[in-house]
This record gives structure tokens, C-alpha cells and sequence, in this order.
């Protein structure tokens, strides 16, 4: 996301496209997969037989109640539900990124979820970039080759930018393996829903659609329920989804904020059983819950911690840099801050985790950006976020 954001602001629309595997991890061939153990991950000897053991001779059988089916030896596939399942699927995919790499393409993975990016050409963002139909076409063959077939039906490809950027595009759709994919409005990405304008309004009206379906069922629910059990199925059905990838929606619009808001509100009531028009403040204090706005922030910081301390994937924490300070002063006011890059967009270069992190992360305290432990970290910044919201 930051990148897109990023390109946005520097002028340009970005090209997303999302490829969806048909049942990829049933089609893995276990041939190349111990191949590629053996050529890409360096195991021989006894550890690759131990995964020749693992992969080969399975079975299986529909078993119910008392009838059972007649047993089916598996001869692809990794076993799904395992923990070693995702790990497997991922290492025969390496060779994907190789070639992705090869023609000059933004990519990122995860699992059999594949997106593909690219910087739109600003003076003529009618025409689709070379490289990406090149790419594609040696992506169907590495596919072909190794027993994956793209899912036509969960593929998306949108077009991202500021309005202007993307209104003056005319292109409607994008030949894929020889399929005609038609540009969308929105497509979701493991489970965010992204709409053309990064706006986020989509994926927040979803959001609170879920979230106040939950909240009416444990409402009814509450009078039966203590209170710890009743504090768990909040966490689990509605803080969890008011957290998951909120650091994406610093910037989002004050509107969206309080629809957010809204939903942690009711949540309060519900668990408090509080009724409709009594004051909330106190009780969000009580129950030590940071309000949204500030849950956004905590996440933020929280990443950029991690990227200064090697506790974050490399394409997160590349896009921050320290302060280049040769010794201390005591009326210095960097030590331990983070560049500040410039961008001209409030909706997208200043949303932008390379832009917000260092912003968020120098206005704290220098006690805070000292180096510590995590645990002590996350609980010094819960304390100052909680002073600045309550």
C-alpha cells in the first residue's frame, strides 16, 4: 500500500493485479517440490528424506458415521491444515518471484494469494506497460509447467490513484492467459477491501455491516454471559476486525473514523451494558481501550519499532531511515528520530507508512524512541496514548 500511495502522490496511477490459484494446493507436484527443497533450500540427506516420507505414499477416505469410502492413495498436493502445509506451497512458488523480478515488476505473496504492481505511465495510462504483458506470458508458462492453473473467477485488476488519475484511463479490461479480466472498482486483498481511490469507504461500511451483525447477536446473548465470556466474544468477533491491518487507515476520512468510532462504542455498551445515550469516555477508560484514532497510532508506532529493531519484513523496514547524528547534544531534539521524506498529497504521499512512521514516531518522547525491550516499549506507548486520548 505504501507504494501505491506513494506513486499517487508523485503523480502517477498504479495497475494492481490480483492472480488466484485453482485448489494450488492440491495441484503441487511432489517431484519438483523435493527438487526444489533440494536446488533453492539446500536440504539433502536425511532431512530431504524425511520430507520424501512426508509428501509421498498418503491416503484418503471419506469416513460417515458408520460407512467409510474405499481409499485413495494422494499423489500431489500438500497436506492442507498442517503446519508445514503454507511453507511448502510457498518454497514452490520461489521460482515466481525470480521471474517476476526478472521483467522489473512489484510483487508480494502470500501463501497462493500472488499481486503484481505497477507504475502506470502518467503521460499515457491507456496503454499497459510491456514488461507486465511479458511477465504474464512467462508466468502462464512457469504455471503450465508446474501443474497451477490461475482461478479466472477470483482474479481482480484495478486501477489505483486519485480521481483524476484514475478517470483518465480508458482501459476496461486486461487479456490474462488469454482471459478477458475487466477492471474493477474494488477488489479485496486478503480481506481489505481496496476501492480505486484508496479512500478505504468500501472496506469500512463492510466493516460496520459485520461488526453491528455480531454486535446484535451478542447482545442477546449478554444477559446469559459473565462478564470475561462475554468480554472474549467481543475481542474475538469485533476488536479483532477493528484492528486487523488498521495501520492501513491513518488519513482515512474524519466520516470513516466515526463510523469506526460508532462500532467500538456499541461494543463498550453491550459489554458494560450501558444504555444507548450514556456518556462513553469513561467507560472506553475503564475498560483500558485505547479509541480508534489512537489504535491506529499504537499499530503504526508499533511497526516502526520494529522496523528500527529488525523485528519487520525487509520491504517495510527499507523505507525507513535514522537520523545520520555523529554524537548527542542536549538540545537536540532528533536523537533517535527517523527522516522525514517530503510528498504533496494529504490523501496519499502523507498516508504513506514511509511518511506517517517517521511523522508518528519523532513526536514521541525520546524516552519512548530509546532503545528498550518490546513489552516495555508497547506498554510505555499504551500509557502515553491513553494521556493524549483521555
Amino acid at each position: 500500500m505504501n507504494d501505491l500511495l506513494m506513486t499517487a502522490d508523485q503523480g502517477s496511477p498504479s495497475l494492481l493485479l490480483l492472480l488466484d490459484l485453482s485448489a494450488a494446493f492440491d495441484t503441487v507436484n511432489h517431484t519438483i517440490l523435493l527438487n526444489r527443497l533440494q536446488s533453492e533450500i539446500g536440504l539433502s540427506g536425511t532431512a530431504l528424506k524425511w520430507f520424501h516420507s512426508y509428501l509421498t505414499n498418503r491416503t484418503e477416505y471419506v469416513s460417515l458415521g458408520q460407512s467409510k469410502s474405499s481409499t485413495h492413495t494422494v499423489t500431489c498436493g500438500v497436506p492442507q491444515g498442517s503446519v508445514l502445509g503454507p511453507t511448502l506451497f510457498t518454497i514452490y512458488m520461489l521460482p515466481l518471484g525470480h521471474i517476476i523480478n526478472k521483467h522489473k515488476v512489484s510483487f508480494h505473496c502470500y501463501a497462493d494469494d500472488t499481486q503484481l504492481y505497477m507504475k502506470m505511465d502518467s503521460t499515457s495510462p491507456t496503454v499497459l506497460p510491456s514488461s507486465l504483458q511479458l511477465c504474464l506470458e512467462e508466468i502462464k508458462a512457469w504455471m503450465t509447467a508446474n501443474s497451477l492453473q490461475l482461478n479466472s473467477n477470483k482474479t481482480d485488476v484495478i486501477l489505483l490513484g486519485t480521481p483524476h488519475q484514475t478517470q483518465s484511463s480508458n482501459l476496461s479490461s486486461i487479456s490474462i492467459f488469454g482471459l478477458n479480466i475487466p477492471f474493477s472498482t474494488t477488489v479485496t486483498n486478503l480481506g481489505v477491501r481496496i476501492d480505486s481511490n484508496l479512500t478505504f469507504n468500501s472496506h469500512i461500511r463492510h466493516l460496520s455491516k459485520v461488526s453491528f451483525l455480531h454486535l446484535k447477536n451478542i447482545a442477546r446473548l449478554r444477559p446469559s454471559l459473565s462478564q470475561p465470556d462475554a468480554e472474549r466474544l467481543i475481542h474475538a468477533f469485533i476488536s479483532s476486525r477493528l484492528d486487523y491491518c488498521n495501520a492501513l487507515l491513518f488519513g482515512t476520512s474524519g466520516k470513516n473514523l466515526q463510523k469506526l468510532q460508532h462500532i467500538q462504542n456499541c461494543a463498550a455498551r453491550v459489554l458494560m451494558r450501558r444504555r444507548k445515550y450514556d456518556h462513553i469516555t469513561s467507560v472506553l477508560n475503564s475498560l483500558h481501550w485505547l479509541p480508534i484514532k489512537h489504535r491506529i497510532h499504537y499499530k503504526l508506532c508499533l511497526l516502526t519499532y520494529q522496523c528500527i529493531h529488525g523485528a519487520a519484513p525487509a520491504y517495510l523496514s527499507e523505507l525507513l531511515s535514522l537520523h545520520a547524528t555523529s554524537r548527542r547534544l542536549r538540545s537536540s531534539t532528533s536523537f533517535y528520530c527517523l527522516h522525514q521524506p517530503k510528498t504533496k498529497l494529504a490523501t496519499m504521499g502523507d498516508r504513506a507508512f514511509q511518511a506517517v512512521a517517521p511523522r508518528l514516531w519523532n513526536a514521541l518522547p525520546e524516552s519512548l524512541r530509546a532503545p528498550q525491550g518490546v513489552e516495555a516499549f508497547k506498554k510505555g506507548l499504551k500509557t502515553h496514548l491513553f494521556k493524549q486520548a483521555f
